[in-house]
């Protein structure tokens, strides 16, 4: 059973992104709206990919490396220039507006978890209430609507609309026609067509139960608009929906938190997940299939490897559904050869592979922002996310297919980046003369250094992963994975006494909102932070990071920054960051957000209104919202509860202090083990383990000095802290 099973909304929601998300991966509905209900309807997918590029043959890391040691600043622009300022976007689709009669709108919106429907609270200003229900295929792009048909709600009048009816001025600029509409009695439909890109149609129909909403792209999007569409029998659909959710959360864990705000935030997000990251989906972007209809989206709602992709599929880790990874894979299994293609040619090494920070789904460069464009990180963090799909699953498949060519050519890149230098005792080390740190110093000359710790990081991840998984599938050794694993530097350090930098010579001068400095601590883990020589200058790092501040920080920036605290035991700054999340950072229809909801709390982002008099904020504020956030909430939640680290499990290993009594079950980990523990009054009372496929369980407990095991009918003591036990295919053991 679900910890709760209803989630509530208060109308009015203002704005699309204020409004309740529905979602199968394809197709995406958010509701909202004031004195009329409203449905912003969109499909993931719908691209316009005119103006894109591949990443240009003619670029080169030894090009690059060379206009910048000579100061080029134009010249290292024009290497990465476009032709003109437009690129492939995504567009939103559009817009049902309901209106009812006898003075009806919409009071409350209450979302029932188990079957993913939601219920519409209708009230008149006699107080009379009427109810909708909206509900979603998780298999096609069906979506449907109950009650509009009530006596008492006549005459409801339904509007559609598309994104053109908000964006014609911009759209007819590039080139953009206006879509086609039909309308009929109880039917009416548009398509959107494109320049040089599949059409998207979105249509509303009416039977005798359902009031049905259907997107489609491409040739079903002509086929559509052309003829009556044959509706699904509600009954049928309804079923299979129910089907998929129960089985849906009968896999994700169930926490029971102290906490009410983050317990709320855990069942959204995993709720989100759902619609988002959905197996036979279209892979996620930074919106996934929530795109507003008033304008185009922000960065296209495109893919940006430099952390947000990486931050929206974590949970689906130990939330145990590797199966959201399959649209990932399955969309970067097309784009090997092109990332092979611009490793080859950009390292001008055989073997290298090279993912750009923004791309659309065809793998083109989107922007012209050098320093993200060669952020070489990119490439191995998607190495490292295969490899730990691998991890929690054991399946030898991803191993193979996705993670092995990834992590080769990742280090085929970093491998054509090092050079050795001579240290003054006549012994060398690895060094990169040129890299980059996301984001820092934007795209100015002053954008790159010698040794990113952020780089250093993720070469360490790559060649720390590259022997284990070479002797799981019988490929060959390579001396040189030892040789940088042992000769390049860990992290680079400033200021006295020693702190983590960006780059040699570059401290964290100002607030940043990536974290990437710090990456070897999470997400690469390529050090310990207790570690007798690390602990001195990862506390150095932190507090200077801490004092520096959060003021240009940004909504996806907090969860990563609780991980980060957590990792190195610090629980409650973990909560902190996560409860300034919450307040700060997501609307009043808990969407998370890129900017901060109110000015005040960030300097750097916001909605402008300490540049208006009166400090008011505009009337037509757009909000930026992305799903990293939200997805790294589930993550930075469950780290709290369970770290993976290389071959052990840590398990609650510091409490919060106002965490007394709680419960969870179902926390997936690296050796496909599943986890749970409860805790009461402050103290863990119980920890239970699953083995899904055998194999040793290493495990860190605080259980203490008089800690057992219960293995069958047997009970034995057990070391304090850390015991290993070698467990068979779905056996359980329960430590207390």
């Amino acid at each position: 059973m679900l910890p709760s099973s209803i989630l509530h909304w208060d109308f009015p929601l203002p704005r699309c992104h204020t409004g309740v998300p529905l979602g199968n991966g394809t197709q995406g509905i958010l509701v909202w709206g004031d004195s009329s209900l409203y449905l912003t309807v969109s499909r993931a997918g719908f691209w316009d990919r005119r103006n894109g590029r591949q990443f240009s043959a003619e670029t080169t890391y030894r090009e690059v490396k060379r206009r910048v040691d000579a100061r080029d600043g134009a010249g290292l622009e024009n290497l990465f220039a476009q032709d003109n300022h437009r690129h492939p976007f995504q567009l939103g689709g559009g817009r049902l507006v309901m209106t009812f009669g006898n003075g009806y709108r919409p009071q409350r919106a209450n979302l029932h978890l188990e079957d993913g429907c939601l219920e519409v609270e209708l009230v008149n200003a006699a107080g009379e209430k009427r109810n909708l229900r909206i509900g979603q295929s998780m298999e096609s792009e069906f979506a449907w609507i109950e009650g509009s048909e009530d006596p008492a709600l006549q005459p409801v009048q339904i509007e559609l609309l598309a994104a053109w009816d908000f964006l014609e001025s911009t759209l007819r600029e590039i080139g953009i026609s206006e879509p086609k509409r039909r309308s009929e009695p109880n039917r009416g439909a548009w398509i959107q067509t494109l320049p040089a890109d599949e059409p998207l149609a979105l249509a509303w129909n009416r039977s005798s139960e359902a009031l049905w909403l259907q997107t489609a792209l491409g040739s079903e999007a002509e086929a559509l608009m052309g003829r009556p569409v044959g509706l699904p029998d509600l009954s049928t659909v309804k079923r299979g929906a129910l089907e998929w959710w129960r089985e849906y959360w009968n896999d994700v864990p169930k926490l029971n938190l102290p906490d009410p705000e983050l317990q709320h935030a855990y069942l959204l997000g995993v709720y989100k997940q759902a619609g988002l990251t959905t197996p036979g989906g279209v892979a996620a972007t930074l919106q996934g299939p929530w795109m507003e209809d008033n304008r185009i989206p922000p960065w296209s709602n495109d893919y940006h490897f430099n952390i947000n992709v990486q931050l929206v599929y974590s949970p689906a880790l130990a939330t145990n559904r590797l199966a959201h990874f399959e649209p990932l894979w399955d969309l970067i299994k097309q784009w090997l050869p092109t990332l092979r293609h611009n490793g080859e040619n950009f390292f001008e090494r055989s073997g290298a592979m090279m993912l750009p920070h923004a791309v659309d789904d065809r793998c083109q460069v989107i922007g012209s922002f050098w320093t993200g464009t060669i952020d070489h990180a990119c490439t191995a963090w998607m190495a490292q996310m295969a490899w730990l799909h691998y991890r929690y699953s054991l399946d030898e498949t991803v191993l193979r297919e996705m993670a092995w060519p990834l992590l080769v050519g990742a280090f085929e890149g970093y491998w054509a980046m090092l050079e050795r230098v001579e240290l003054p005792d006549g012994g060398e080390q690895f060094s990169m003369p040129l890299s980059v740190s996301p984001e820092y110093g934007g795209s100015s000359l002053n954008a790159c250094g010698r040794d990113a710790s952020f780089q250093l990081a993720a070469l360490h991840c790559v060649t720390q992963i590259l022997p284990k998984a070479a002797a799981i599938l019988g490929e060959s050794m390579d001396t040189r994975w030892q040789e940088v694993g042992q000769k390049l530097p860990a992290y680079t350090t400033v200021a006295t006494p020693p702190r983590i930098g960006l780059w040699q010579q570059q401290d964290l001068a100002e607030s940043h909102r990536h974290h990437s400095h710090l990456a070897a601590i999470w997400p690469f883990a390529t050090v310990d932070p207790f570690a007798p020589e690390h602990w001195k200058i990862v506390g150095q790092s932190l507090k200077h990071w801490g004092a520096v501040g959060a003021g240009r920080w940004t909504g996806w920036c907090l969860p990563w920054a609780s991980i980060l605290c957590t990792r190195c035991g610090l629980p409650d700054a973990a909560v902190s960051w996560l409860k300034w999340m919450l307040q700060v950072f997501t609307n009043v229809g808990h969407g998370a957000l890129h900017d901060p909801d109110f000015d005040g709390a960030g300097g750097a982002w916001g909605s402008g209104m300490l540049d208006r008099e009166g400090f008011k904020k505009a009337e037509n504020f757009h909000e930026i919202m992305q799903m990293d956030a939200a997805m790294a909430m589930v993550t930075a939640i469950l780290e709290l509860l369970v770290q993976s680290r290389g071959d052990t499990i840590y398990v609650l290993e510091r409490l919060p202090k106002r965490w007394r009594d709680f419960s969870f079950s179902g926390v997936r980990t690296e050796g496909a083990f599943w986890v749970g523990a409860e805790v009461v009054n402050g103290q863990v009372k119980q920890i239970s383990v699953r083995s899904e496929k055998g194999g040793q369980l290493r495990l860190r407990h605080p259980l203490g000095k008089t800690a057992k095991l219960k293995r069958g009918a047997v009970v034995e003591a057990i070391p304090e802290g850390e015991i290993e036990v070698l467990m068979e295919i779905g056996e359980e053991l329960v430590f207390f």
